[in-house]
């Protein structure tokens, strides 16, 4: 068979694949899906979407705690002067 660039590779954006999840938690999560009126697949989706949005920055705050774990976070007496004199002179 002869499979030329021609060939529609994606007659469909979505990934199928199988994961093994424990019987509680697939019920669990079967009954808020229909509670929800969304289909699994949906629910799934969503799910793991909002899984990757809460840990995207995990490895950056990660890093930058680091880096500013060894750092003084203090200003210094003249920058605290300073930032001092110049709030008593703003109008709130």
């Amino acid at each position: 068979l002869f499979l030329t660039h021609q060939y529609n590779h994606s007659y469909t954006k979505t990934m199928k694949t199988a994961i093994s999840i424990p019987d509680p938690i697939f019920q669990a999560a079967d009954s808020l899906a229909n509670r929800l009126g969304v289909s699994r697949c949906e629910f799934y989706s969503k799910a793991i979407e909002a899984f990757i949005e809460q840990n995207k920055n995990r490895d950056v705050t990660a890093r930058l705690n680091q880096v500013f774990a060894s750092e003084s976070n203090s200003l210094g007496d003249d920058y605290y002067n300073l930032q001092r004199q110049s709030l008593n002179r703003e109008e709130w």
